[in-house]
């Protein structure tokens, strides 16, 4: 192991983890907006929208990353729609990722009693207030453990994101070890750059679970 490649590479990785943090925090996002907004109309059984959720669902669980960013990036084109390696690489992350978050957040929801929002309704709360301050509440804090396995698990799936020319971590170790041949050091750095993003991350949900689960939540 050559010290002073590591220290050479070590710029180059900093600059692909910022990358990597910064799609996978937008995806993440909105892979929260949408899996609350499906988990929703799933719980609810609204007619229309539930079986297009639920195919939405199944088609995006059941199909590779990978497959769904050569679509963006290399098959939209034939159609007239040019996207960047980033909007494939965060539409990518929000497609996949959604679909995970929702089945997550509806088990949380079904795991409210229902005994609660019925007396919520008898005292006189309206559907809104029932869902504001009994429903998410207990169904996001049942939800954090698999919230916390589905973010690690999307963060780990941005290591495709290389494939469409995105200078993230992989596709900066790919391009050192073509161009230097220092192999040892270019995967060293990349498992390193990976555990200083996933490590924190876990350490950090798992003290939030500690938490709710004195709090009463999550049991």
């Amino acid at each position: 192991m050559n010290i002073d490649v590591l220290k050479e590479y070590a710029p180059m990785y900093l600059s692909a983890a910022g990358l990597t943090v910064r799609i996978a925090l937008i995806g993440i996002a909105g892979s929260f907006l949408v899996g609350i907004f499906c988990s929703l109309i799933r719980y609810y059984k609204i007619p229309f929208l539930r079986q297009l959720t639920g195919l939405y669902i199944e088609l995006s669980r059941n199909t590779p990353l990978l497959i769904q960013l050569f679509f963006l990036y290399f098959g939209l084109p034939k159609a007239g729609i040019l996207l960047s390696s980033e909007t494939c690489a965060i539409t990518g992350l929000i497609f996949l990722g959604g679909s995970y978050m929702a089945e997550a957040f509806r088990s949380g929801l079904e795991a409210v009693p229902s005994i609660q929002l019925e007396s919520a309704l008898s005292l006189g709360l309206k559907k809104k207030q029932v869902i504001r301050y009994i429903l998410l509440p207990q169904a996001i804090s049942v939800s954090v453990p698999a919230f916390a396995a589905n973010i690690i698990f999307l963060i780990k799936e941005t290591s495709v994101f290389s494939a469409v020319a995105l200078a993230d971590l992989m596709y900066t170790a790919k391009s050192l070890i073509g161009m230097s041949y220092n192999t040892d050091e270019a995967l060293f750095m990349l498992v390193l750059s990976y555990l200083g993003i996933l490590l924190p991350i876990s350490v950090i949900f798992t003290l939030i679970e500690r938490k709710l689960r004195y709090a009463g939540f999550g049991n």
